[in-house]
């Protein structure tokens, strides 16, 4: 599946996954506003098999499928 991916300049770490390049017409307002102001990244071709740092491939493909974006959130810090 092709992707297209957008980063969050308001937050590190927080990426957004659409299927079609600058449209964001599946992604609630809300989530969109949160973001800020966005930069395109990369495009990229995700298989289940792939292998990415952060995310399982297959998850983001389903979530495409079933909503039509994707979001990576920042890691989580570890509490002490």
């Amino acid at each position: 599946m092709h992707c297209f991916i957008y980063k969050s300049m308001k937050k590190d770490y927080l990426y957004l996954y659409l299927t079609k390049k600058d449209d964001f017409s599946e992604v609630p307002e809300a989530l969109v506003n949160s973001f800020g102001k966005m930069e395109f990244v990369m495009e990229l071709e995700l298989t289940p098999e792939r292998k990415l740092a952060k995310e399982d491939a297959g998850k983001i493909i389903a979530a495409l499928k079933a909503q039509g974006f994707f979001v990576q959130l920042p890691p989580q810090k570890e509490t002490p």
